[in-house]
């Protein structure tokens, strides 16, 4: 008589208990049966192994077969420990971008930071700005220029793109305005502003773009996308120059300040107020002033937080750095922009020169200065601190996986975040990338990464700045 061999899992009983599984062990028992092959292969768990590692997956790059979501994460998981080993003659490719006869200004992503892992097709495109009076388009991975605008009339001094539309903007040293075709560098749209524009956002409002130019004699100047139309004027620095300006994580908000006087607040406006036609009055605007701040950053995943940093005591080189969340309360006779404090601390700095802000999660702040990078939370705690550098930090590129830090000893420095034990995250100094030699180059001035590549502008001795791109192989 044969012996009974009890009762069979359902399918769904056997989904529930893989929830409790990694994705090693997902795959282990995939290979048991045909049963538990079906229920571990279920896209559902997949999608939530995704979602729980990486956040801001990008959704819409995902497919509709049964296996998009697997294939998506055993993916990018073999290009994360790829950029997190960084054996050079293994995991990357480095190569050199020369065509600009002047230096670079300007250094962003043409493509969108998330990449389908799910197939992967990877593509990173480069724009690059110049006084050489050029933007031009670089593809990382077939490491060729794409295209280059013709030569302009002014030199070209601040550079954004819109990665969703694929567009690139630019100014020149004169405030014209211009937004180019992503994909063929052709000249789309023109606004002279007719004065220095010292920095340039998007913010999208009601699903309409917007862009706003921050002037040197303290103006706001919102345009529409993509023809460049005035929507508002705005003065908010009285005459000093806008030395900052970003926009929230939810595109609600927008901080401006300048670094010229302590005594001119900064400033965080609605973008919706921007973005209304006519001209508006300093008397009238609904904003918050924030006193002494000369720098600021969001907190990426909460999408209101905002982290200012003003000066504390001059004499004693000291910095505060005040973390606000910003919320629009309802009064009875109005909409007030208002702030809760939720983190206040000081930290000693060395001098007032070369200070970099980043803002990471809801309560990570990665501060950079001379030689030093340093990892606090919101309330001061410090976590950690890294001296890899033998010259000055000169610019900072923060992702959910790493951060990447440029310096003038030519050389890049990747970091990747590790959460602790006490829940808290922290950086782990992984490896060098290296740029080169002194003889041609000062150092790197810039640096940023998507999530398979990472490109940094560097200064050269003979005016024609470069490109370096490393492109990690998956």
């Amino acid at each position: 008589m044969e012996s009974d061999p009890g009762p069979v899992l359902t399918r769904d009983c056997l989904i529930y208990i893989f929830t409790y599984l990694e994705a090693d062990d997902l795959r282990r028992v995939s290979q048991v049966n045909e049963a538990w092959n079906d229920a571990a292969e279920t896209p559902w768990l997949w999608r939530r192994l995704c979602l729980e590692r990486w956040i801001f997956c990008n959704l819409s790059n995902m497919d509709s077969e049964i296996n998009s979501w697997k294939n998506y994460y055993l993916h990018r998981s073999k290009t994360e420990q790829h950029m997190a080993s960084g054996h050079s003659t293994t995991d990357y490719n480095c190569i050199t971008f020369r065509g600009h006869t002047d230096s670079i200004t300007g250094l962003q992503y043409l493509s969108n930071l998330d990449h389908q892992f799910d197939t992967g097709i990877c593509k990173s495109l480069v724009c690059t700005a110049s006084r050489d009076c050029t933007l031009r388009a670089w593809n990382v991975q077939e490491g060729k220029q794409l295209w280059s605008t013709p030569v302009q009339e002014e030199p070209l001094v601040k550079l954004i793109t819109v990665p969703q539309k694929v567009l690139a903007i630019t100014t020149d040293s004169k405030g014209k305005i211009k937004i180019w075709n992503g994909q063929t560098g052709d000249e789309l749209a023109a606004y002279d502003i007719s004065c220095t524009v010292c920095h340039l956002v998007t913010s999208k409002v009601n699903n309409q773009l917007y862009l706003t130019a921050g002037t040197r004699g303290g103006a706001l100047i919102t345009l529409s996308i993509p023809n460049l139309s005035q929507i508002s004027h705005l003065s908010v620095m009285k005459d000093y120059q806008v030395d900052f300006l970003l926009v929230s994580p939810d595109q609600q908000w927008i901080i401006a300040g300048t670094e010229e006087n302590d005594d001119i607040p900064a400033k965080v406006l609605r973008t919706e107020l921007l973005s209304n036609s006519g001209n508006l009055s300093p008397t009238t605007t609904d904003s918050l002033p924030l006193k002494g701040c000369f720098m600021a950053c969001w907190l990426p995943k909460k999408p209101s937080r905002v982290v200012t940093v003003t000066h504390s005591n001059v004499m004693s080189s000291e910095i505060t750095i005040v973390t606000l969340d910003i919320i629009l309360q309802k009064t009875k006779q109005k909409l007030e922009i208002q702030a809760k404090q939720v983190g206040n601390f000081t930290c000693k700095i060395v001098g007032w020169n070369n200070i970099l802000v980043e803002g990471h999660g809801i309560n990570t702040i990665i501060l950079a200065q001379g030689t030093e990078l340093k990892l606090f939370s919101i309330d001061g705690t410090h976590h950690a601190s890294f001296r890899d550098h033998k010259e000055t930090i000169s610019g900072i590129s923060v992702d959910p996986f790493r951060v990447v830090t440029a310096s003038m000893d030519l050389s890049l420095r990747v970091y990747t975040w590790k959460r602790q034990p006490n829940k808290y995250l922290n950086l782990e100094s992984n490896y060098h990338l290296l740029g080169g030699s002194h003889l041609r180059s000062r150092g790197f001035i810039s640096v940023l990464c998507d999530y398979v590549s990472i490109v940094g502008a560097v200064q050269s001795k003979d005016g024609k700045d470069v490109l370096k791109a490393y492109n990690f192989n998956l």
